[in-house]
């Protein structure tokens, strides 16, 4: 072992019956204290915004897709297989794509009545994550000639209608433009699934059942209202979009997901902008608590730096001493910041300990989403800065005077 790591640990050593080196160790276990705190925040944080970004995300791309296209006030697709046929066939980005009928409408049950989003869609080409969300019943989405139509609903919304799952249902159907609305069209839907995602505005208002019963209820006849579009690539969505516009051109237009929530998705960038600034300065002050940590080593083993300058050690020496005492605060910091980051995220993402309103934050629990990423960068930064930190108190040590300072009391 290299006699300046040596003397560097044995500075930091706590020895009993000395009030100065009690005094030393204290500081050295505040810096550590400051630099994990300061690693640990950072990393919660961003593994947060990391989870919110991921659950809004699925949440949303689930009841929508990546790409919506649909028609210009309210226009329909007549033929809407030979059109899914065109997309899929022109545009290689495309994973899959599917029909959907979608309108306004309203739904009764007893004396209540709540107004509704009914999306009609195709079992066999469901792209829709609701599935996963489901707590009552099961997800069955049928409409047999002669049988009662199937529907599955929002906890939020099943609560506010008084019903529970099997009750069946009125629905009317809102047909006409915003300006001429004809008179509605009503059917009975069975109650065949309760689903509830945390995120109040789909929960409170959407009812999915399947398309022929939609086009049945708004009287579409074999027409659709859109298409729901998943792409190999999110990232490539916008441009995507563009390119379905041009291939199916006017009166029908496309919207990415970026675009259908643009207010969701710009108040997350917002959110995630100032975090890494503002944390990051709680990391900034820990590593300064190091340069005083070390200054107060310095000046109480002045003496010593003296005594060990006289016996032969080099100014790089002294150096090296006070810089492994740097980073052996900086290390011990990181590795502490990083398991008590781990820690409280890992007891969030199993146990659930921290609630949402979910008519506010789109989820009803705190999101965690690991990224090895985070740790890894926030760790290299927090080292750094201490290791920079640690550099100036072991420059003024290396320029002691050795005379002076083995005068020094």
């Amino acid at each position: 072992m290299p006699y300046t790591s040596f003397i560097a640990r044995r500075y930091l050593k706590l020895e009993r019956g000395s009030g100065k080196r009690g005094f030393i160790s204290f500081l050295t276990f505040i810096a550590v204290a400051g630099i994990t705190l300061g690693v640990a925040a950072l990393i919660i944080t961003l593994t947060i915004l990391a989870g919110f970004e991921h659950e809004i995300k699925t949440k949303v791309t689930g009841f929508t897709s990546h790409i919506q296209v649909t028609g210009f006030q309210n226009q329909t697709f007549k033929s809407y297989d030979a059109a899914a046929e065109r997309m899929r066939s022109s545009i290689s980005e495309i994973d899959s794509v599917s029909p959907f009928v979608s309108k306004e409408g309203m739904v009764s049950f007893g004396s209540d009545v709540e107004g509704i989003l009914v999306k009609g869609v195709e079992p066999a080409n469901d792209l829709t994550t609701t599935r996963n969300y489901i707590i009552e019943g099961t997800y069955d989405l049928r409409a047999g000639k002669g049988e009662i139509a199937t529907c599955v609903i929002g906890k939020r919304l099943l609560v506010k209608l008084h019903a529970q799952c099997g009750d069946t249902i009125a629905v009317f159907g809102l047909t006409g433009s915003y300006y001429e609305m004809h008179q509605p069209k009503i059917m009975p839907f069975i109650v065949a699934g309760v689903y509830e995602s945390g995120m109040s505005e789909y929960d409170d208002v959407y009812l999915f059942t399947e398309i022929s019963a939609a086009q049945e209820l708004f009287m579409l006849g074999s027409a659709a209202s859109g298409f729901d579009v998943i792409l190999k690539d999110i990232g490539t969505a916008p441009a995507v979009a563009e390119k379905i516009q041009d291939t199916m051109g006017y009166p029908y237009y496309s919207r990415t997901l970026f675009q259908l929530y643009r207010n969701l998705f710009t108040w997350i960038e917002l959110q995630k902008k100032p975090v890494p600034i503002i944390l990051g300065l709680i990391i900034l002050v820990a590593t300064v608590n190091i340069i005083g940590t070390l200054l107060m080593v310095v000046m109480e083993k002045t003496n010593q730096i003296g005594i060990l300058k006289s016996m032969g050690a080099s100014n790089g020496d002294i150096k090296r001493i006070f810089l492994f005492e740097g980073l052996f605060i900086g290390l011990t910091g990181t590795i502490l910041g990083d398991l008590l980051a781990f820690g409280i995220c890992w007891i969030q993402q199993t146990f659930h300990l921290l609630s949402l309103n979910s008519s506010i934050y789109f989820m009803t629990q705190v999101p965690i989403l690991f990224y090895w990423q985070n740790f890894a960068a926030v760790s290299a930064i927090a080292f750094l800065l201490c290791l920079a930190a640690a550099y100036i108190p072991s420059a003024i040590a290396a320029r002691l005077d050795p005379i002076r300072s083995i005068r020094f009391h």
